[in-house]
């Protein structure tokens, strides 16, 4: 297993708003997931903390373009509005996520790739987007995935129960939409100079409102928030790395076309200005 015990070093953390908690306020890790399963599944995380009372800590992400699901327990009688012990679906959450932390817990995540959720479920994502349902009311078999993880102890053990489980799900026939819907994300991912929805309809042979449809239904948002999210991911990426650059040439190296307007996105997804964020990084 990989120990993310230094987010800002870590690429898999990347999203974490306050990566100085990592190894201080809770412990994160990483373990890969079966090949067969790979095609729709990045990664299991996992994360476990212990508070003394009365304290608590808020952990925030900036969220990816991608749906999770979790299998979590802990002291606090529920979380994200679900009573614990529970499994999870985590859609995309559009604006910062916050979740406060308290006594002990622990959680077993799997990250699927943008779009995966929806390819190996067949569930439209635009279902989850903003929310965060149980699996039992969705999924056949939900709470003997929850039961047999936590009835593990060691992280290993619990990945590979959940590839055992969760490779029941592999579809028998290839979704040559998710196919799609994979190289759009990753060209937007890769691609500084994409920053038009216009731009990657044209280059993937599509119409403005094909592509709007492939992502609604595959990740839950529109091309334009896939662009800008992935923008600011990037942004949070060079501040975490370089809390004294040049907020306004960073700004414009990233396609916005000053440094009020990524100001203002800045401050609507993650709650505060650039200037405001850095200076809170050690905290």
């Amino acid at each position: 297993m990989r120990s993310w015990t230094d987010a800002t070093g870590a690429a898999g953390a990347r999203g974490i708003m306050r990566p100085a908690q990592v190894g201080t306020v809770y412990e994160l890790g990483r373990v890969d997931v079966a090949a067969e399963l790979a095609p729709y599944i990045e990664y299991y995380w996992t994360i476990r903390w212990a508070l003394d009372s009365p304290r608590r800590e808020t952990s925030s992400v900036l969220s990816h373009p991608a749906v999770h699901l979790s299998i979590e327990e802990g002291d606090q009688a529920a979380r994200h509005g679900h009573p614990l012990p529970s499994v999870l679906v985590h859609g995309v959450i559009t604006r910062r996520f916050d979740i406060e932390l308290a006594g002990r817990g622990r959680v077993l995540g799997v990250k699927f790739r943008p779009g995966g959720f929806t390819a190996l479920t067949g569930v439209a994502a635009d279902r989850f987007t903003d929310r965060v349902e149980s699996l039992t009311e969705l999924r056949a078999g939900a709470a003997d995935l929850r039961d047999g993880v936590l009835g593990l102890e060691t992280d290993e053990a619990r990945a590979r129960l959940a590839d055992e489980r969760l490779s029941r799900w592999l579809p028998e026939v290839e979704d040559r939409d998710y196919a799609l819907l994979r190289e759009v994300v990753d060209d937007v991912a890769g691609d500084r100079t994409l920053i038009r929805a216009a731009a990657v309809a044209r280059r993937h042979g599509l119409t403005d409102r094909s592509l709007q449809r492939l992502l609604r239904r595959y990740t839950g948002i529109t091309a334009s928030w896939l662009i800008r999210r992935y923008r600011l991911l990037d942004a949070m990426d060079a501040l975490q790395r370089d809390p004294g650059c040049d907020i306004a040439e960073l700004a414009v190296t990233l396609g916005w076309y000053d440094q009020p307007h990524f100001t203002r996105d800045f401050t609507a997804a993650v709650g505060v200005p650039p200037v405001r964020y850095v200076r809170g990084l050690g905290e």
